[in-house]
């Protein structure tokens, strides 16, 4: 019993460490991509998913704000407010960690959370299924829908019970093309994902 134990506890070292080098890897070349690039990925990212938001009815759309290389939503985000869509960020709960979601706007004041990322200061927050969609930002993604994140967990801990909700809102994680993979080391807390956007294309989840 010792030994399964200890081979079961092995395995999940194991995969916690090639997922631990697999995020550096993809957060440098994210990273690397210049000023210009950027840019055009930003851009580029309106093309994609334009033709997802006439097929539905999407009035609420939690994004974020890039950091760290991440594909910029801001080009995206000024498309929401001018087609009167609104917009949320996600904001740490203060009691679990689970993320509720802050309504946030172009004169929206902003405070850095514990952990350095923007939230807005009085955002409306929302329930995570009174959302339409969510944009996730990735670290890494294949073509099955397997997502790496930052190793935090709040989203895989906020969308865990979606099954028992009144509703799901739609989950696309978002990433540059170049931090996709043959495979991601999935896990059983990994939420399943309805697709994932980059700057060139959508990919539905397989």
């Amino acid at each position: 019993m010792q030994d399964t134990h200890f081979k079961n506890w092995v395995s999940v070292m194991s995969l916690a460490v090639k997922k631990s080098e697999l995020r550096k890897l993809l957060r440098a070349k994210r990273r690397a991509l210049a000023k210009d690039e950027q840019l055009a990925a930003s851009i580029a990212l309106i093309q994609v998913i334009r033709p997802l938001l006439a097929r539905r009815k999407i009035r609420r759309i939690a994004v974020y704000l890039a950091m760290d290389g991440e594909l910029d939503l801001e080009v995206f985000i000024h498309y929401c407010w001018q087609r009167g869509i609104e917009v949320y960020l996600p904001a740490v709960n203060r009691f679990k960690p689970t993320l509720w979601f802050a309504r946030y706007e172009s004169n929206s004041q902003l405070f850095n959370n514990r952990f350095g990322i923007p939230e807005p200061l009085k955002g409306a927050t929302l329930r995570p299924w009174q959302l339409d969609l969510v944009l996730l930002p990735l670290v890494g993604f294949d073509q099955r829908g397997g997502r790496l994140g930052m190793g935090g967990g709040f989203y895989d801990r906020t969308f865990a019970t979606a099954s028992r909700w009144p509703k799901s809102p739609t989950l696309f994680g978002v990433a540059h093309e170049c931090q996709k993979v043959d495979a991601i080391p999935l896990e059983a807390w990994d939420i399943q994902l309805d697709g994932i956007l980059t700057d060139k294309k959508h990919y539905r989840v397989l």
